[in-house]
């Protein structure tokens, strides 16, 4: 059997701190390539913490199985390949499941018509139906959304606060000198609107700066942006606009480029999401950096617990985010 010494050899870092990474120590600071390492080096050297061991022989052999976690997706998988955002949460859900050795079945477009529906748990991964959410409640009471928050329903959630968001692109714009703000984004639901869009145009409206005529709607993909551009861009326009996704302004940027108009000069964009094609678009996009895998991989952790302490009092989490400022608003 493998020696935290012989961990700490072969990973090179010191012998405490193995000891703390292994043990789950929260105060522990330490880079996630390294945590990483450290992990793979004690699985392949079959390490076990001591009280991993003595759990492990305590407990009897039913207690010993797989946790099964159902990941239900409100949206068709192709969304992933359009938004990378969608992709880092279930990265993020995939890779505590496999974290804690936790079976994990992933359901799209709202499929509940999985072959094995014992689960322990369900991750729903945006905004359900009530007739989802009655069919949903009758496979198990430990429920946790993520990119979504229900207040009437007793489940976790684990989400950003959009509302802050979009004061915050009010107030960063106001404070640059703008007196006119647009808004170009999305809608999932017809019927719902978009949290983004209405925390803008009510905080904007106090500030004297947002009016209905610049509020720009389609959906979250890149092509909506570019034709939602072309409209916008054929009337007597803002100056700063508000994107409700790196998607959508990707398509936006084509849209101003093709007009000859120049970014940040002539027209200045704060988008949402900071995914990886954020820092290479010309020029590269602000963006309010949000910590997508994290929300997956902390849905985790909050239905573990749950399940675990079969807390039934829900409990509210937000992933903090920021404003990174690059190529699309003026310095």
């Amino acid at each position: 059997m493998a020696t935290l010494k012989e961990i700490a050899n072969e990973a090179k870092v010191s012998l405490a701190t193995v000891s703390r990474v292994l043990n789950e120590d929260p105060t522990l600071s330490v880079k996630e390539e390294t945590r990483r390492r450290i992990f793979e080096i004690a699985e392949k050297l079959e390490y076990k913490t001591s009280s991993t061991r003595k759990l492990a022989s305590a407990l009897p052999a039913k207690a010993k199985e797989h946790l099964h976690f159902l990941a239900l997706y409100n949206y068709k998988q192709d969304t992933e390949i359009n938004d990378p955002y969608y992709l880092a949460i279930r990265h993020g859900i995939e890779t505590q499941c496999d974290k804690f050795d936790i079976v994990l079945t992933n359901s799209y477009d709202n499929n509940l018509d999985i072959k094995n529906p014992k689960v322990d748990g369900i991750l729903l991964v945006g905004r359900q139906t009530d007739e989802q959410l009655i069919a949903i409640k009758k496979i198990t009471k430990n429920i946790v959304y993520i990119d979504y928050t229900d207040h009437d329903q007793e489940f976790d959630s684990v989400d950003i606060d959009l509302v802050r968001i979009s004061k915050e692109v009010v107030n960063f714009f106001t404070n640059q000198g703008y007196s006119r703000i647009g808004f170009i984004g999305g809608q999932d639901d017809i019927n719902t609107p978009d949290i983004r869009e209405q925390a803008f145009t009510e905080y904007g409206q106090l500030k004297g700066v947002v009016s209905e005529a610049d509020l720009y709607r389609g959906d979250f993909s890149s092509s909506s942006g570019y034709k939602l551009a072309k409209k916008m861009l054929e009337t007597d326009h803002p100056n700063a606009f508000f994107i409700a996704s790196d998607s959508i302004a990707i398509g936006v940027l084509r849209a101003i480029h093709e007009q000859g108009l120049s970014i940040p000069n002539d027209i200045a964009l704060i988008s949402v999401n900071d995914i990886p094609t954020a820092k290479f678009t010309f020029p590269s996009l602000s963006t309010v950096r949000i910590h997508s895998e994290l929300m997956g991989s902390q849905g985790v952790n909050l239905l573990m617990e749950r399940r675990r302490d079969q807390r039934v009092i829900p409990i509210n989490a937000y992933i903090p985010s920021n404003l990174r400022l690059r190529g699309t608003t003026k310095k």
